[in-house]
């Protein structure tokens, strides 16, 4: 892999790492279950008028936008709004490793490796000492509702495996068309029209041009670029040469947020989040695990079918 192409890794590790304070401005301004709403909305309008279907079996594509796409950003933005720290929730998503391979297991009885063991309960001890520490000195509530994050972006990661795409970018970009309703419906429903109506037209509050910045970078930076940059890097070189660099996510997400934000962590968080990133690693340091372990929508070398389809980070 030449130099250049990691740095793009390490570019696209930024980027996304940084998404995360990217949200937390945004959910400093619009309610959560419709900032999902809008996120994915401005990715399906142009995506139905623009990208050519995928060509993968609906069902796929559906339980891959109901899993990576509405469950993990529900959760996750969820969780956040809630008080979970934007560093932690960087690292706690990581999780969804872990929880991927229990699902290949479970459902698809793919096949674990002692290393995978070993490194899901490395990850889990490490998991378990963050939140153990979260209980005695925040509410766990945040981080579970994360964690319920990071097991949705393992059951899009099941689904897109699934879908065996040719095109990873393009399934992703498909799979926006499916959380803008149902999310838009529970907003409605839970956050109220006024709450979502006074976001829309409150754009001279303090914070409202953060918010959108934030927005705007979710959308096309971490999302579009990001996945882009990616997606071209998979298809390039082996998932066990360019997956890693997405543990870089949480220790850029983490450090921003400190730097940022003010966030700090515990000693204790600390010890775990080494392990959380330590285990993962552990579990994909080979190329089969990492097929597996890694969410797969876009870490994947894009497999030849009958049809063209495609797949992608949202």
């Amino acid at each position: 892999m030449p130099v250049r192409h990691r740095l793009l890794a390490v570019l696209v590790a930024l980027m996304w790492g940084l998404n995360f304070i990217a949200i937390d401005a945004s959910l400093g301004h619009f309610p959560p279950f419709f900032l999902v709403a809008l996120r994915f909305g401005l990715i399906a309008v142009p995506t139905v008028l623009l990208v050519p279907w995928p060509g993968v079996p609906v069902r796929w594509l559906v339980g891959y936008g109901l899993g990576f796409g509405t469950l993990q950003f529900l959760f996750l933005y969820w969780g956040m709004a809630a008080g979970m720290p934007a560093g932690l929730a960087s690292l706690v998503l990581q999780m969804s490793g872990p929880f991927t391979v229990v699902l290949g297991a479970t459902f698809l009885r793919e096949r674990v490796s002692g290393r995978q063991v070993a490194g899901v309960l490395v990850a889990v001890g490490g998991l378990t000492l963050v939140a153990w520490q979260r209980a005695e000195h925040a509410s766990l509530v945040p981080l579970l509702l994360t964690l319920a994050g990071a097991f949705g972006w393992a059951i899009g990661n099941v689904c897109s495996r699934q879908a065996r795409p040719a095109s990873p970018l393009r399934l992703t970009l498909w799979m926006s068309v499916v959380p803008p309703l149902p999310m838009l419906a529970l907003s409605l429903a839970v956050e109220g029209p006024d709450r979502i109506a006074t976001s829309l037209t409150s754009f001279d509050q303090p914070g409202a041009v953060a918010a959108l910045l934030g927005l705007a970078y979710t959308v096309l930076v971490a999302t579009v670029l990001g996945s882009g940059v990616w997606t071209w890097l998979m298809t390039r070189h082996p998932a066990g040469v360019v997956a890693p660099f997405s543990m870089l996510v949480p220790v850029v997400g983490m450090t921003a947020a400190w730097l940022v934000l003010g966030e700090r962590v515990t000693a204790g968080e600390g010890v775990g989040a080494v392990l959380v990133v330590g285990g993962v690693l552990l579990g994909s340091s080979r190329a089969g695990g990492l097929r597996r372990l890694l969410p797969t929508a876009e870490r994947r070398r894009p497999t030849p079918v009958a049809q063209p389809s495609g797949a992608g980070r949202g």
